[in-house]
């Protein structure tokens, strides 16, 4: 895997992959930037939690059942001092589907974060608390 960034001002940074997509990110006005995007914590927070929504989808339709909406809240509390690193991050998942049920989403979510996500093995391994919750909505 290969990324390449530039700094195109003060702290707007842009980032493409290797097809070409680009994620951006800045900072607030008090360190340097112009809050033009999101600041890279903000963006591992987002990278985590897409890493397990596109897990859990797929594990739910997996099961051969429908998704009407899907949603993910999440969490953080950072160190205070530097390194500023996750300490703890809460994860709530938010399911609307005609046919799964509870236990559909539980399991889905518990394969994802135990087995499947490695944004979020990534922030276990640096002892980051990580927990989450499920909620079956109608």
């Amino acid at each position: 895997m290969k990324v390449n960034l530039e700094l195109v001002d003060k702290m707007h940074i842009v980032a493409r992959d290797h097809y070409n997509h680009k994620t951006e990110f800045d900072s607030i006005a008090e360190v340097g930037g112009e809050n033009k995007a999101s600041a890279p914590m903000v963006v591992m927070l987002e990278a985590m939690a897409a890493c397990s929504m596109m897990d859990v989808a797929a594990i739910i339709r997996k099961k051969r059942k429908n998704i009407t909406d899907l949603r993910i809240e999440v969490e953080g509390e950072r160190a205070s001092n530097h390194p500023k690193v996750f300490e703890k991050v809460h994860l709530k998942y938010f399911l609307k589907s005609p046919d799964a049920d509870l236990k559909d989403l539980e399991r889905a979510v518990e394969l994802s974060q135990n087995t499947y996500c490695g944004a979020s093995a990534m922030f276990q391994r640096s002892g980051c608390k990580v927990t989450t919750e499920a909620h079956l909505e109608q």
